[in-house]
Protein backbone atom coordinates (compact mmCIF):
# COMPACT_ATOMS: atom_id res chain seq x y z
CA UNK A 1 0.00 0.00 0.00
CA UNK A 2 2.56 2.94 0.82
CA UNK A 3 4.48 1.92 -2.46
CA UNK A 4 1.67 3.74 -3.93
CA UNK A 5 3.46 6.42 -3.21
CA UNK A 6 6.19 5.42 -4.92
CA UNK A 7 5.39 2.96 -7.57
CA UNK A 8 3.83 3.84 -10.80
CA UNK A 9 2.70 0.28 -11.57
CA UNK A 10 1.22 -0.21 -7.82
CA UNK A 11 -0.70 2.97 -7.84
CA UNK A 12 -1.99 2.45 -11.47
CA UNK A 13 -3.74 -1.08 -9.94
CA UNK A 14 -5.06 0.45 -6.85
CA UNK A 15 -6.28 3.50 -9.07
CA UNK A 16 -8.23 0.93 -11.09
CA UNK A 17 -9.39 -1.03 -7.78
CA UNK A 18 -10.59 1.77 -6.26
CA UNK A 19 -12.16 4.25 -8.71
CA UNK A 20 -15.53 3.14 -9.02
CA UNK A 21 -15.60 3.39 -4.78
CA UNK A 22 -14.14 6.55 -4.89
CA UNK A 23 -16.17 8.06 -7.96
CA UNK A 24 -19.40 6.65 -6.27
CA UNK A 25 -18.51 8.43 -3.15
CA UNK A 26 -18.03 11.58 -4.71
CA UNK A 27 -21.24 11.40 -6.87
CA UNK A 28 -23.20 11.47 -3.35
CA UNK A 29 -22.24 14.61 -2.10
CA UNK A 30 -22.27 16.60 -5.34
CA UNK A 31 -23.94 17.00 -7.74
CA UNK A 32 -21.58 19.34 -10.35
CA UNK A 33 -19.96 16.88 -12.47
CA UNK A 34 -16.78 19.28 -13.44
CA UNK A 35 -16.58 19.19 -9.00
CA UNK A 36 -16.59 15.35 -9.14
CA UNK A 37 -14.07 14.98 -11.24
CA UNK A 38 -12.08 17.03 -9.96
CA UNK A 39 -12.47 15.76 -6.20
CA UNK A 40 -12.45 12.07 -7.34
CA UNK A 41 -8.92 13.17 -9.07
CA UNK A 42 -7.87 15.08 -5.73
CA UNK A 43 -8.82 11.97 -3.61
CA UNK A 44 -6.18 10.17 -5.49
CA UNK A 45 -3.53 12.39 -5.13
CA UNK A 46 -4.14 12.54 -1.45
CA UNK A 47 -4.25 8.93 -1.02
CA UNK A 48 -0.66 9.36 -2.99
CA UNK A 49 0.63 11.94 -0.37
CA UNK A 50 -0.21 10.30 2.63
CA UNK A 51 0.14 6.42 1.85
CA UNK A 52 2.97 6.68 4.26
CA UNK A 53 0.28 7.06 6.79
CA UNK A 54 -1.21 3.78 6.41
CA UNK A 55 -1.65 1.67 8.57
CA UNK A 56 -2.69 -2.24 7.65
CA UNK A 57 -3.77 -3.29 11.43
CA UNK A 58 -6.14 -0.03 11.17
CA UNK A 59 -8.27 -1.42 8.58
CA UNK A 60 -8.71 -2.60 4.37
CA UNK A 61 -7.36 -0.21 2.22
CA UNK A 62 -10.80 0.92 0.89
CA UNK A 63 -11.55 2.01 4.32
CA UNK A 64 -8.18 3.98 4.41
CA UNK A 65 -9.37 5.38 0.90
CA UNK A 66 -12.67 6.61 1.89
CA UNK A 67 -11.58 8.38 5.13
CA UNK A 68 -9.01 10.28 2.32
CA UNK A 69 -11.88 10.79 -0.04
CA UNK A 70 -14.41 12.15 3.51
CA UNK A 71 -11.22 14.84 4.11
CA UNK A 72 -11.16 15.69 0.33
CA UNK A 73 -14.93 16.19 -0.13
CA UNK A 74 -14.75 17.76 3.10
CA UNK A 75 -12.11 20.07 2.81
CA UNK A 76 -13.79 20.84 -0.93
CA UNK A 77 -16.76 22.38 1.52
CA UNK A 78 -14.91 24.28 3.83
CA UNK A 79 -13.44 25.66 0.78
CA UNK A 80 -16.63 26.55 -1.22
CA UNK A 81 -18.11 27.72 2.00
CA UNK A 82 -15.62 30.31 2.01
CA UNK A 83 -16.31 31.27 -1.45
CA UNK A 84 -12.97 30.42 -3.04
CA UNK A 85 -14.22 27.81 -5.58
CA UNK A 86 -14.96 29.94 -8.62
CA UNK A 87 -11.37 29.81 -10.36
CA UNK A 88 -10.56 26.01 -9.61
CA UNK A 89 -14.34 25.15 -11.25
CA UNK A 90 -13.54 27.54 -14.30
CA UNK A 91 -10.28 25.76 -14.64
CA UNK A 92 -12.06 22.32 -14.13
CA UNK A 93 -14.71 22.94 -16.52
CA UNK A 94 -11.96 23.76 -19.30
CA UNK A 95 -10.16 20.24 -18.50
CA UNK A 96 -13.64 18.04 -19.61
CA UNK A 97 -14.66 16.90 -23.20
CA UNK A 98 -17.90 16.14 -23.54
CA UNK A 99 -17.75 12.32 -23.25
CA UNK A 100 -16.02 13.32 -20.03
CA UNK A 101 -18.78 15.02 -19.02
CA UNK A 102 -21.54 12.97 -20.33
CA UNK A 103 -20.07 9.79 -18.29
CA UNK A 104 -20.09 12.01 -14.95
CA UNK A 105 -23.85 13.50 -15.67
CA UNK A 106 -24.79 9.79 -16.01
CA UNK A 107 -23.14 8.71 -12.73
CA UNK A 108 -24.68 11.24 -11.29
CA UNK A 109 -27.91 10.11 -12.32
CA UNK A 110 -27.28 6.84 -11.22
CA UNK A 111 -26.44 7.76 -7.71
CA UNK A 112 -29.39 10.01 -7.18
CA UNK A 113 -31.67 7.39 -5.51
CA UNK A 114 -28.09 7.13 -2.82
CA UNK A 115 -28.55 11.01 -2.54
CA UNK A 116 -32.31 10.80 -1.60
CA UNK A 117 -30.98 8.15 1.35
CA UNK A 118 -28.47 10.53 2.70
CA UNK A 119 -31.12 13.67 2.60
CA UNK A 120 -33.23 11.41 5.06
CA UNK A 121 -30.30 10.77 7.59
CA UNK A 122 -29.75 14.39 7.81
CA UNK A 123 -31.28 14.73 10.64
CA UNK A 124 -29.05 13.36 12.08
CA UNK A 125 -25.84 14.83 14.14
CA UNK A 126 -23.20 14.96 11.65
CA UNK A 127 -21.25 12.87 14.06
CA UNK A 128 -23.80 10.14 13.16
CA UNK A 129 -24.40 11.32 9.91
CA UNK A 130 -21.18 10.24 9.05
CA UNK A 131 -21.06 7.09 10.38
CA UNK A 132 -24.39 6.01 9.28
CA UNK A 133 -22.91 6.91 5.72
CA UNK A 134 -19.57 4.97 6.26
CA UNK A 135 -21.90 2.20 7.02
CA UNK A 136 -24.96 1.54 5.29
CA UNK A 137 -23.76 3.59 1.85
CA UNK A 138 -20.19 3.03 1.60
CA UNK A 139 -20.21 -0.54 2.74
CA UNK A 140 -17.77 -0.25 5.83
CA UNK A 141 -18.18 -2.64 8.68
CA UNK A 142 -19.00 -1.09 12.10
CA UNK A 143 -16.05 -1.90 13.22
CA UNK A 144 -14.09 0.22 10.35
CA UNK A 145 -15.94 3.11 9.87
CA UNK A 146 -15.40 3.42 13.70
CA UNK A 147 -11.50 3.38 12.70
CA UNK A 148 -12.50 6.15 9.65
CA UNK A 149 -14.01 8.33 12.54
CA UNK A 150 -11.27 8.05 15.33
CA UNK A 151 -14.11 6.51 17.89
CA UNK A 152 -14.45 3.31 19.45
CA UNK A 153 -16.13 0.14 18.23
CA UNK A 154 -18.70 0.37 20.96
CA UNK A 155 -18.96 3.77 20.70
CA UNK A 156 -19.95 3.36 16.94
CA UNK A 157 -21.94 0.49 17.46
CA UNK A 158 -24.06 2.53 20.24
CA UNK A 159 -24.12 5.40 17.56
CA UNK A 160 -25.30 2.88 14.51
CA UNK A 161 -28.00 1.26 16.43
CA UNK A 162 -29.80 4.79 17.74
CA UNK A 163 -29.43 6.17 14.63
CA UNK A 164 -30.70 3.40 12.53
CA UNK A 165 -33.94 3.63 14.94
CA UNK A 166 -34.17 7.02 14.27
CA UNK A 167 -33.85 6.60 10.30
CA UNK A 168 -36.62 4.10 10.17
CA UNK A 169 -38.68 6.45 12.37
CA UNK A 170 -38.65 8.85 9.71
CA UNK A 171 -38.94 6.76 6.80
CA UNK A 172 -41.49 4.31 8.11
CA UNK A 173 -43.27 7.13 10.44
CA UNK A 174 -46.82 5.61 12.14
CA UNK A 175 -50.22 6.78 11.35
CA UNK A 176 -51.91 8.80 13.44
Amino acid sequence: MNAIGHDPDTFASFYEAHLDAVQRFVARRVTDPHLAADLTADVFVAAIQSAEGYRPERGAPIAWLLGVARNVVNSEFRRVAKDKAVKRLVRGRELLDGDSLTEIEHRIDAERAAREVYRAVSELPQRDRALVELVAVDGLAVNEAARVLGITEANARVRWHRSRTVIQSQLNPLPL
